[in-house]
């Protein structure tokens, strides 16, 4: 299903992105001015420990099948004690690896430069092995062919993974997907200080986009070390919507803390890290207070939702429970199709454009409740109770929330997850006044994917809002939700759900 973009490319400036083409090959190292290019990051952090389990696994899967083909059947009745020589002397050629920081994402993209480490850790923890079978005299239980074959196999196998894993590097450094897309705010020395450093360090893993800040409008200003001034936060904001930005570097001196408040206010909304340079700062805190871009110390100041193995857990619980619940409650989606369809005419589904994940638009589906010639698909008025628009069916599917069940079908697709804040129709009101007009955080709630079912609900906000309160308190659950989302969190609402679907005084 395709996905329509609230603010696509073609939604920017066609001068902001002409210029941004133009700019594009003469830029330096760093920049990527790909503005359609949307690919996904890959987490530099889930790709390490990727590596470390591929390591591992080679190194077992070499010393057992060596030992299940060549080891004599006499000798195999010690197989337990294999296995355990395998995994253990594989645990330690991780931590030896570790050791020899070969798990620096930086590095994976050349083999020759890691080949002497490689071959001297996989040496070293095969060593361990060897040193304890004569320790503890089990010379008699393990094979001595078995030992020469695997020490050769073993080392033939991880050149051969870390070969692969070279391969994917450089294929995912020339797509950008390991490398943030950063921005950098403030056009000022400050900036063209972190940029400077950023350039001179190798270890840097981002590219940089360009450069925006509201006091420099003119294109054709000074830039920061080649990179072009692209505008202001507004800008910035229409850039971010419409192109990858992991990471936005406020680059501002900390005298103008009421700015940088306010800017950090209106760029909160996006779902990207925000990180003010440390070295703006006179004070020095404790090294964990730091992240790092390289070797430059950064403080965070918004973090990015469910990054890295957040992300995945959350796609994989989504997907699994997504499936068994449509296989559970096909018999109850197929009698409630048939009843939709026997009450008035007009199709069984329909399809409403809300918002999504970064505020771009997600086509739901849900049971039709409404006769087809009055359905409001932009939501412009208030579903009342008795709404001479709902029909009989509609009315008790509405009531329920059973009309949202298709809505598992978007789950699948990749629109939705089956817990997060609810999206809303485009035209969605509370009272006479849109949802952003009443709530300054409300586009936050776009930070991450929207859900059939979400903390709010749970807590008593579902249904009509006709007050300003209902949607303040709704998006105050839903931010609390982003703020700490964690697998535990999503299966207690998906269990309390049911629970609150009994209270339905404001669903109609």
């Amino acid at each position: 299903m395709s996905v329509a973009k609230s603010v696509a490319t073609s939604a920017l400036p066609s001068e902001f992105i002409q210029t941004l083409h133009e700019v594009g090959a003469a830029s330096p190292r760093l920049a990527d001015f790909s503005v359609a290019r949307r690919g996904q990051l890959v987490s530099r952090r889930v790709f390490a420990d990727m590596v470390r389990f591929a390591d591992f696994a080679v190194a077992v899967l070499a010393g057992l099948i060596i030992a299940a083909l060549y080891v004599d059947e006499g000798v195999a009745t010690h197989a337990l004690g294999y296995t355990g020589a395998v995994v253990g002397t594989a645990i330690v050629l991780v931590a030896v690896f570790e050791s020899l920081q070969l798990y620096q994402v930086t590095k994976f993209s050349s083999l020759l430069s890691l080949l002497p480490r490689l071959l001297f850790g996989w040496a070293v923890a095969f060593s361990g092995l060897v040193a304890a079978v004569f320790f503890f005299k089990a010379s008699g239980e393990f094979s001595r062919f078995w030992l020469a074959a695997w020490f050769v196999a073993g080392a033939c196998a991880i050149i051969a993974e870390r070969f692969a894993v070279a391969k994917l590097t450089r294929h995912w450094i020339e797509s950008g997907r390991l490398y943030r897309r950063a921005v950098i705010f403030g056009g000022g020395e400050v900036s063209a200080d972190v940029i400077g450093m950023l350039e001179a360090d190798g270890e840097a893993d981002l590219r940089i986009c360009g450069v925006f800040d509201e006091r420099s409008m003119t294109r054709a200003a000074a830039d920061r070390h080649g990179y072009p001034m692209l505008g202001a936060v507004d800008s910035l904001i229409a850039f971010a919507r419409a192109t990858r930005v992991d990471l936005i570097i406020v680059a501002l001196p900390l005298s103008a803390e009421k700015r940088i408040a306010e800017i950090v206010d209106e760029l909160s909304q996006l779902p990207v890290e925000i990180k003010i340079p440390a070295r703006l700062s006179e004070l020095r805190f404790v090294p964990r207070t730091y992240t790092r871009i390289g070797s430059v110390a950064m403080l965070d100041l918004v973090d990015k939702p469910l990054e890295a193995w957040g992300g995945i857990a959350k796609w994989w619980f989504d997907k699994v429970v997504a499936t068994v619940a449509l296989i559970l409650l096909a018999p109850v989606m197929a009698v409630v199709a048939i009843a939709v369809k026997l009450d008035s005419r007009g199709p069984v589904f329909f399809r409403q454009k809300r918002y999504g994940f970064n505020n771009e638009f997600v086509e739901v589906f849900k049971f039709r409740s409404m006769y087809t010639d009055m359905c409001d698909a932009a939501a412009a008025k208030l579903v009342t109770k008795e709404d001479p628009r709902v029909t009989p069916v509609g009315r008790f599917i509405r009531k329920t929330s059973i009309d949202e069940l298709p809505q598992l079908f978007n789950v699948l697709l990749g629109d939705l997850s089956l817990v997060g804040p609810r999206p809303h129709a485009l035209s969605a009101k509370a009272g006479s006044d849109l949802y952003d007009e009443v709530v300054k955080s409300y586009f936050k709630r776009h930070k991450v994917k929207p859900g059939i079912t979400g903390w709010a609900q749970i807590n008593g906000w579902r249904g009509e809002t006709d007050t300003h309160e209902k949607i303040q308190k709704r998006v105050e659950h839903d931010l609390y939700y982003i703020e700490n989302w964690s697998i535990f969190l999503d299966l207690y609402i998906l269990v309390k759900t049911p629970f609150a679907l009994l209270k339905s005084e404001n669903a109609y």
